[in-house]
């Protein structure tokens, strides 16, 4: 029996929450959350030791073993000693199952079909009653924690965060190194004559106690029923009484205050991150001090900050809030994206800071401010968009140590207590007498005499006085700073459309020779909010080179000139995007409907009265500039994968090539480009949520109005031979491609492969043997090439392809993902190979009960519902913009599921994915790290075997190929 039910303070949540929430303690005192959802296609369990232990408690010496315990504590258990038996269990019911490591705790999580969540919970319970860490698996993990630091060590976000914690006491644990690598773990370890297994093993059983551990429970049954559950699976997990650790005491010192840092960042672009100690929100959370004062240093309206330093055209982006805290301590910061002329005026730029803390201080805490904050807070709170269970459990279990039972699921997102002197409290912390600023410019090169050991980092430090800064706040520019005006966004109106129309699809409402508007009404959330999305393809935006980076130029001024005014729509929860796409650009909105009309309008009036400014245009210019630079410093894996696009995707351009002509590119020239761009243009639209038919069609006939109507209109309607398509590459059957390539970035020692499986285009029966194939194969090839072979910290399979290709042809490969430092790509692209044989048997011994089974658990995946008005959106229109139109997927893929039979499995495979089945189409892009800069030469000196095909030159290779025609052919005339 549950020693106790919290029946005195009920847990408060969202009045459209329509879920159960109960509150238990197990006799070993392992508190319990649990969730009745009726509603759910997914059961959830999550195990969270919050406050328990986290890397704050790695032992001296033995960095990372918080971390390392993590990666190990689910291979295997006595009840369960199949090594990964979990993963795959949870895999192939269609689950998913994860952990990390922050600084004070360590959770564990899955979510699985529901109709196999009992042994599931009772498997991820004996991981702490009773967990197998073999001596074998030990080894091997290591060298996955040792990839894992791998891929961090030229990521900028790793590297700046650890010289701010390395910038700090030392006998303080924020100061440790948190992730471990082959040298904390093993070597260091050995040769203090200690076995790192041991010291695990005594880790776990000094701190892995029931009574310091929460758990979340989220289930499609009745609460009863998920207590006995839980009462049965985790009562034997031991309580030896232990206290959460804590960490009393500041982490900086006066050594470690009033500090300039320079330090020398990877990427492009100039950062300044200034912090100071405060005492954490956590103690004052319905006062929300922090939240008061982020959103005021934050805005982004007129007289903010970051407004002038905009205007100033010094800085591109500002964020203001608390930063890592703990219960013991926590951070204020306020990160600035600079300019180049920004980083030049950098004393400047932190005496305008300090200014406007200064009017702060000035202006007194003004109650209307914060009443306006938290009646914003109080709506987001109350109709907050559901979301993922396993994503929603997540969020909520490290609210279990730190609020009352009642906060858990409001946690700190509510202030509701008015107190100036709490505010005023942490607003006097900002001062230059306990200031930190981290100043990050690839310009400091050379110019630094210190490096941080864990990361690399160059970095120098100066001591800064209060009267320094005095002197930068007197010097800095007089501008008009003031506090932001009453929002004008706030939706006042939240009720629902009496919209008695209950399509079950989108509806074509109208179809122009401007213009096609789909409309989706809400018939299943019940929100007031509403989504817009109008894509305008343009033929001349992607025509070349000089097009794409100028509509893309062009999208982001748009955002900028709207900033000032949209600000408050996000602030009050109405969000806007503008973006370049492959044929044109696209506006999306989405938040509530009450006051969407009216950014909607604003946008769409933008576009049509563009002008460039001269002034925003060289700072856009420069930033876009610094994206393309930076492209070469992203993972090898995502530039493995961006290869493969340009290869198979046709009528796309190089990014090296636009890195080319930005430099030439002036304000003539856009000034030029976007009449030319618009003069010819189709919208195609989609609406839904809250909005009745009438008022969407009526937004679209207001957007043809301003566009294509009048004497002299902005854009006119395309030519039947305009309509744009992408359209794909269709490789060779019996064909195996490859692509080697050295690595962007000659400091990254990682390589990566993507191995890419070519099989069809859009067909229901070709869809689900293919989903069903990943299915089964995803977890045994994570096993083999993950775990045992240990080729890489990351490493899958899957048959999404993730670009922002809308083609469904790249959607229907099969592909592996592999990163590694300790073998080629050539030699990966082998391994591959080698458990696809290996996985022949597998396929062809399954009973058919497995079949069954696996079979039931993809029809599940596929029934699962939207959680969300975004998430509807985005799966509607995926179809519209692609041009299959097929909304009825779900229910026609599960109608072939339903159908198919083992065999029709096995010949799929045998004809597809078998190593050397004749009709085969493989390509494999090897991107090679400098670690492996000799094999490169092998590979890309050697010729290809028989039936390979290596490419030299990507567009050589593409303007030879046949394409798949476009699923739009018959639907764009009009």
């Amino acid at each position: 029996m549950a020693v106790g039910k919290e029946e005195v303070e009920e847990i408060v949540k969202a009045r459209t929450d329509k879920r159960e929430y109960r509150r238990i303690v197990l006799p070993n005192s392992l508190e319990v959350l649990l969730i009745s959802d009726p509603d759910t296609d997914k059961a959830n369990g999550l195990s969270d030791t919050h406050f328990s232990v986290g890397a704050f408690s790695n032992p001296e010496g033995l960095e990372g073993l918080a971390h390392f315990l993590e990666h190990m504590l689910f291979y295997a258990s006595e009840k369960y000693p199949l090594e990964d038996s979990y993963s795959k269990y949870i895999t192939e019911h269609g689950g998913r199952r994860n952990a990390y490591t922050s600084s004070e705790h360590t959770n564990y999580h899955f979510d699985i079909n529901a109709d196999a969540f009992e042994e599931a919970l009772d498997r991820f319970a004996q991981f702490f009653i009773n967990p197998l860490m073999s001596a074998d698996a030990t080894m091997r993990e290591i060298k996955a924690v040792d990839s894992e630091n791998q891929k961090n060590l030229l990521s900028d976000g790793w590297r700046m965060n650890q010289l701010q914690k390395h910038l700090s006491a030392a006998d303080h644990p924020y100061h440790k190194f948190s992730t471990g690598n082959w040298d904390t773990l093993e070597v260091r370890p050995k040769a203090k004559g200690l076995d790192t297994r041991s010291e695990l093993i005594k880790f776990y059983e000094e701190y892995y106690s029931a009574n310091i551990m929460h758990l979340v429970i989220y289930g499609k049954e009745n609460l009863d029923k998920i207590q006995g559950l839980v009462e049965d699976k985790f009562k034997e997990i031991r309580n030896i009484d232990r206290n959460c650790p804590r960490f009393a005491g500041e982490p900086c010192t006066s050594e470690h205050l009033q500090i300039l840092v320079r330090a020398v960042p990877i990427k492009e672009g100039h950062t300044l991150r200034v912090a100071w100690p405060i005492t954490p929100e956590i103690h004052h959370y319905k006062e929300g001090p922090c939240r008061y004062l982020s959103h005021l240093i934050g805005h982004e309206g007129e007289g903010s900050l970051y407004y002038i330093l905009k205007t100033l055209g010094w800085a591109t982006g500002l964020s203001a809030g608390e930063g890592e805290s703990t219960f013991d301590f926590s951070f204020f910061r306020v990160d600035i994206d600079l300019t180049d002329a920004g980083h030049e005026h950098m004393k400047d730029i932190v005496g305008l800071l300090f200014k406007y803390i200064s009017l702060l201080q000035q202006s007194g805490i003004c109650k209307w401010i914060f009443d306006e904050l938290s009646a914003v807070c109080e709506t987001k709170f109350h109709y907050q968009d559901k979301s993922r269970p396993i994503n929603y459990v997540v969020s909520i279990s490290p609210n279990m140590q730190k609020y009352p039972s009642k906060d858990w699921l409001v946690r700190s997102s509510l202030p509701s207590n008015f107190s100036t002197d709490i505010i005023q409290m942490v607003l006097n912390k900002l001062s230059p007498n306990n200031v930190r600023i981290f100043w990050e410019s690839k310009k400091f090169e050379g110019q630094t005499n210190m490096v941080e050991p864990w990361y690399g980092t160059a970095y120098s430090i100066e001591k800064i006085t209060g009267s320094m800064i005095q002197e930068w706040i007197v010097s800095s520019p007089n501008e008009n700073l003031h506090l932001p005006a009453p929002n004008v966004f706030i939706p006042t109106d939240l009720s629902l459309k009496n919209d008695h129309e209950k399509a079950k699809y989108p509806v074509l409402l109208r179809k122009s020779p401007y213009s096609t508007l789909w409309h989706k009404p809400d018939t299943m959330f019940f929100t007031p909010k509403a989504y817009v999305k109008i894509d305008f393809t343009c033929p001349h935006a992607s025509d070349s080179p000089e097009a794409e980076v100028l509509t893309n130029i062009f999208t982001q001024l748009l955002m900028d000139y709207l900033n000032e005014f949209a600000y408050d729509a996000q602030v009050a929860g109405l969000y806007y995007g503008i973006s370049h796409t492959d044929s044109g650009f696209q506006v999306t909105l989405v938040g509530y409907n009450h006051k969407l009309r009216i950014l909607l309008e604003t946008v769409v009036e933008k576009i049509a009265s563009f002008e460039v400014k001269a002034d925003r245009f060289s700072v856009i210019k420069e930033m876009v500039t610094k994206e393309y630079q930076n492209y070469k410093f992203r993972q090898p894996y995502k530039q493995a994968m961006y290869y493969c696009s340009l290869i198979l995707q046709d009528h796309t351009w190089p990014l090296m090539e636009g890195l080319d002509v930005l430099p030439h590119l002036e304000v003539e020239d856009l000034a030029k480009f976007v009449p030319m761009m618009l003069s010819r243009a189709f919208l195609e639209c989609y609406t839904a949520g809250n909005l009745e038919r009438h008022e969407a069609e009526s937004m679209i006939q207001h957007i043809e109005d301003v566009l294509f109507k009048g004497s002299n209109p902005i854009c006119q309607p395309l030519f039947p031979s305009q309509h744009l398509t992408n359209r794909v590459v269709k490789l060779e059957k019996g064909k195996s491609y490859f692509y080697p390539v050295e690595g962007l970035n000659p400091s990254d020692e990682n390589s990566a492969l993507v191995h890419y499986i070519q099989v069809h285009r859009d067909d229901f029966m070709l869809n689900v043997k293919l989903h069903l194939f990943a299915l089964i194969a995803k977890q045994p090839a994570f096993h083999q090439l993950r775990s045992v072979e240990q080729l890489g910290y990351i490493t899958t399979l899957s048959q999404r392809h993730e670009t922002n290709s809308n083609d469904l042809s790249l959607n229907f490969m099969p592909h592996f993902i592999i990163q590694s430092t300790v073998k080629d790509p050539a030699h990966i692209d082998l391994r591959a190979e080698e458990f696809l044989k290996a996985f022949e048997s597998k396929l062809y011994e399954m009973t058919n009960e497995e079949f069954k089974s696996n079979v039931n658990a993809l029809i599940d995946v596929k029934l699962e519902k939207h959680k969300n008005l975004r998430e509807e959106a985005g799966f509607y229109w995926r179809e519209i913009s692609v041009g299959t139109l097929k909304f009825d997927r779900i229910e026609s893929e599960i109608a072939a599921l339903k159908q198919l039979t083992q065999q029709e499995l096995i010949d799929f495979f045998d004809e597809h994915i078998k190593v050397g089945a004749p009709h085969k189409r493989t390509l494999s892009v090897r991107v090679y790290g400098n670690l492996h800069s000799s094999e490169y030469k092998i590979d890309k000196s050697s010729p290809a075997q028989a039936s390979s095909v290596k490419i030299d030159d990507i567009f050589s290779f593409r303007r030879s190929q046949p394409l798949y025609g476009s699923f739009k052919g018959n639907h764009v005339k009009l």
